[in-house]
């Protein structure tokens, strides 16, 4: 029982902070003005950025092996770009109503999710070994990634808000934004020596759809009018989850 209840909350623990996170757009106004929307934007994309850097390129190199360490990385960050930039419409007419708009925003945090989700797997799949470092090292794991989801709840929920949704529904894309993250830890348990090997590629890909979908969403409306506001937002957002990422 108790290793249940361990697995458990390991791999809960992140989805709820997403959820939390997400939970922030019950606490600002309904309509903001233009350039409160482009700080927001601007947080959100700077989070997205520091976090495809440290969450998931930096891991997926630190993965790969042998001389051509640098390739599952690299293609896998062009894969993922590419293979967003593909299915984009798709996405926006599923999840934003129209092409554009926030959808693809919410898939690339969605897929930012999945292998974060599988490294919680692995790690709890080496704890029930019985290992003491690997029971530490999975419990810091889970809170470490957990209290980074904070910020990327938030940075899913309130550009949908500002874009026109209710809090509910941009509360509810947040929120599920994060449920990928326990599939993904079970998905690993159960192929752990299959789905370690793969990391390096999963990892880089959504790297690539993050850092796609800000470029291509986000940045350009922080920054729209030349706003310094929206300059500056991104390097805090950038620098908060960078400052979250290196410290847990």
């Amino acid at each position: 029982m108790n290793r249940i209840v361990f697995t458990l909350g390991i791999w809960l623990f992140p989805a709820a902070c997403t959820a939390l996170g997400a939970a922030g757009v019950f606490l600002l106004r309904r309509q903001a003005r233009p350039a409160t929307r482009r700080i927001l934007c601007g947080m959100a994309a700077g989070i997205m950025l520091a976090a495809s850097v440290w969450s998931l390129l930096l891991p997926a190199i630190a993965r790969s092996q042998g001389r051509a360490a640098w390739v599952p990385p690299a293609l896998g960050l062009i894969l993922g770009a590419v293979g967003l930039l593909r299915l984009e419409d798709a996405a926006g007419q599923l999840l934003a109503g129209g092409p554009g708009h926030c959808g693809r925003m919410v898939l690339a945090v969605t897929l930012h999710n999945l292998p974060e989700g599988m490294v919680v797997g692995l790690a709890a799949a080496l704890a029930l070994h019985g290992d003491a470092d690997a029971v530490s090292g999975a419990l810091a794991l889970s809170l470490g990634i957990g209290l980074q989801n904070i910020p990327e709840g938030a940075a899913v929920s309130l550009p949908l808000t500002q874009s026109g949704r209710t809090r509910g529904q941009s509360f509810a894309a947040g929120a599920a934004s994060g449920l990928v993250e326990p599939l993904g830890a079970v998905l690993a348990f159960v192929l752990a020596e299959w789905v370690g090997a793969a990391l390096p590629w999963l990892m880089s890909a959504a790297a690539g759809c993050m850092v796609c979908v800000t470029a291509q969403e986000m940045i350009p409306e922080a920054v729209e009018p030349d706003e310094v506001a929206g300059v500056i937002s991104i390097v805090l957002g950038f620098a908060l989850m960078m400052a979250l990422d290196v410290a847990l």
